[in-house]
């Protein structure tokens, strides 16, 4: 309930699509794993920790010459049946009225063999046994257990709140609705408040249960009355009922997660990053555990953002034919670069993280490092002084004073730069430094930079940053709507001509 109150549901956005995708399959072969002894009917204590996958297959292989037959023929049994009626409501889904109780029939069916078969005394398989039946009575929890719970408790609500509303978002995305993550934080708090009375386990999402539910078409609170039926009157007629048809109904359940590893190729295609993320969220999840898995996954993602924005696609551009469109010159053929002008394009946020892989792509763009440029210069401005001074000494020149030294003159192929901004959504403080450390330095070398395509958000920063003077009155030369006004202008100011750049 605190993270309602505060409104903390934003944090929802930050599980993207890939990392969802990869900790469904991650956590469902997860599942997998752990129903799979039932399936055989070993007993083998379930693994509580990191590496539950690796640790609980190495214990089934071990052990798998101790696999109970009439478990086997039962898991396979079930299994063909469940998977029939799945494919025939997945073919015939537009004919059928209503979803097919594939489940309730193998429950039913599995149930009355197993009872009249005498199945647990004759072959010694894995029933369900002794079911208690209704709730225990209302009681006052013992708050004296709160100070020691209470620093456990921040981090497993927080990772309770992502594994459910990560759930949520995905079987959103599967039925066509959507999730408010303030609502599923106060349906989880009133959750876990209102049963704690009745002495009820923490409440949260479960994907296994989850799945079960989604694949027998459970939409209204209907399926909850039918469990509250189970829990006060039904649940002693489930006592001959095999662990695993249990393990072979969830199991076939997570065949939609499961089936995601086909689409990891089309994910590499169309995006390196996003597969990446899927990868390494699912790997973590199944080999590692759920709840790090989970952490895993969001911090990669960020981690990939982080690195996305910090190494991002910068380029030149060119003018198409007689039109007044620029664009990369490297991604289109016949493009024309401006002449004696360099349109520069990065596409990124500019803050404090990218702001060395902005200048330095730019100087490496068009060439010429401005501080490297000026030390070149006075370099050469010093040995022409000297020289000056020798062969003014081998004349006969007495006069010890001021020697006066020709221009030292560099031709540049460019006199403007212009930064096309259209795909910079925003700037920080280190990044306005950045703009107006670059204006200083290449006005240095007679180079002029100009800005085209600023957004909105863009200019109101530059403008308090005092980017275009006091009062804004250099903006009009220094702004502009569009990249070929810019040009338009700067052809204006310095004429197409071999002109060259000096320092004195």
């Amino acid at each position: 309930l605190g993270f309602k109150v505060f409104r903390l549901g934003f944090v929802s956005v930050y599980l993207s699509a890939p990392m969802l995708d990869g900790f469904a399959t991650g956590a469902s072969f997860t599942i997998l794993t752990v129903q799979a002894k039932y399936l055989l009917g070993l007993k083998i204590p379930r693994h509580q920790g990191y590496g539950t996958v690796v640790v609980t297959w190495i214990n089934i292989f071990a052990n798998i010459h101790k696999t109970n037959v009439c478990d086997l023929i039962t898991s396979a049994i079930c299994i063909t049946v469940l998977v029939a009626g799945k494919e025939i409501q997945e073919r015939y889904k537009d004919r059928l009225k209503i979803p097919l109780p594939t489940e309730l029939v193998v429950v039913g069916g599995a149930t009355l063999a197993s009872h009249f078969g005498n199945l647990n005394h004759h072959y010694g398989t894995s029933v369900s046994g002794h079911i208690p039946t209704g709730f225990i009575p209302p009681q006052v929890p013992s708050f004296s257990l709160m100070p020691r719970v209470a620093l456990d408790a921040i981090p497993l609500a927080v990772i309770s709140f992502a594994f459910t509303v990560s759930l949520s978002e995905m079987f959103a995305k599967k039925n066509g609705y959507t999730v408010r993550p303030n609502q599923e934080m106060f349906a989880i708090g009133c959750c876990n408040i209102i049963p704690s009375f009745f002495h009820c386990f923490t409440t949260s999402a479960a994907l296994a249960k989850t799945m079960v539910k989604d694949s027998t078409g459970c939409q209204t609170q209907v399926t909850a009355l039918v469990i509250l039926l189970v829990l006060l009157f039904f649940a002693p007629f489930f006592h001959a009922l095999q662990k695993c048809v249990l393990a072979c109904i969830i199991i076939v359940s997570l065949r939609g997660a499961l089936r995601k590893f086909k689409d990891v190729p089309a994910k590499w295609r169309a995006s390196r990053n996003d597969a990446v993320v899927w990868l390494i969220t699912m790997s973590a999840t199944a080999l590692i555990s759920v709840e790090l898995g989970l952490l895993v996954g969001i911090s990669f993602s960020l981690i990939c953002i982080i690195y996305k924005t910090q190494n991002p696609r910068v380029s030149l551009l060119g003018r198409a034919g007689d039109s007044d469109l620029y664009e990369d010159m490297e991604e289109y053929q016949n493009l024309v670069p401006p002449s004696r002008v360099r349109v520069f394009r990065f596409q990124a946020p500019l803050y404090y993280a990218n702001k060395d892989t902005f200048l330095k792509t730019l100087y490496k763009a068009v060439g010429v490092t401005p501080f490297l440029e000026m030390t070149s210069r006075r370099k050469a401005e010093k040995k022409a002084k000297k020289i000056s001074m020798t062969q003014a000494q081998a004349n006969g020149d007495t006069n010890n004073g001021d020697v006066v030294v020709a221009l030292v003159q560099r031709q540049l192929d460019f006199h403007t730069i212009i930064l096309d901004c259209s795909a910079i959504p925003f700037l920080d403080s280190t990044g306005l430094v950045a703009f107006q450390g670059l204006l200083k330095e290449f006005a240095e070398i007679g180079v002029r930079v100009v800005l085209a395509c600023c957004n909105t958000s863009l200019i109101d920063t530059l403008q308090k940053g005092q980017l275009f003077g006091k009062g804004d009155k250099d903006m009009s030369k220094m702004l502009f709507h569009t990249v070929h006004h810019a040009i338009l202008y700067a052809n204006i100011q310095q004429p197409d001509k071999s002109s060259e750049d000096s320092v004195l």
